[in-house]
């Protein structure tokens, strides 16, 4: 096992509030230590303000999954015991895994999940970014006392 120690302070410089930035190092640094094989899932960019997670749930049903959100954070689980088929019990091979599961992905901040759907053994969690009006760029007027007395003049 390799760990390789980054030091990011020369970019905490110039940048104020990113201190959740060394928490998502740190939870990056964790999962590369597990397995994150299964379930096998794609993150695709649709447009600039929306994304699409894309996981592979072959044999799952949808009271099978169990996604949330909790601030910054998207989890998917299954939440049922793995399913066994009756008559299916002599396999000879076993490709197809159903096995419990729990991923999680650290969101942006203002991603929020619009939909989830279950079609075709593709688990397809849509996420899009809505940026509140109080935190969207607003241009700020300069009041100049000097243009103030010339007025009064």
């Amino acid at each position: 096992m390799r760990t390789t120690t980054f030091d990011f302070s020369p970019l905490f410089r110039t940048a104020v509030g990113f201190d959740r930035l060394s928490h998502l190092l740190d939870s990056a640094a964790q999962y590369s230590n597990r397995d994150l094989s299964y379930p096998p899932y794609n993150i695709e960019q649709n447009n600039e303000n929306h994304y699409s997670v894309i996981m592979a749930l072959a044999g799952f049903k949808p009271t099978d999954i169990e996604i949330v959100q909790k601030e910054n954070t998207l989890t998917i689980k299954s939440v049922s015991e793995v399913h066994k088929q009756e008559g299916k019990q002599n396999l000879l091979y076993q490709g197809i895994a159903q096995r419990k599961f729990e991923r999680s992905f650290q969101l942006a901040d203002h991603i929020k999940v619009e939909n989830a759907s279950l079609t075709d053994g593709l688990l397809t969690i849509e996420l899009a970014r809505e940026i509140p009006e109080e935190k969207r760029p607003r241009k700020i007027s300069i009041n100049s006392s000097v243009l103030l007395e010339d007025q009064a003049a």
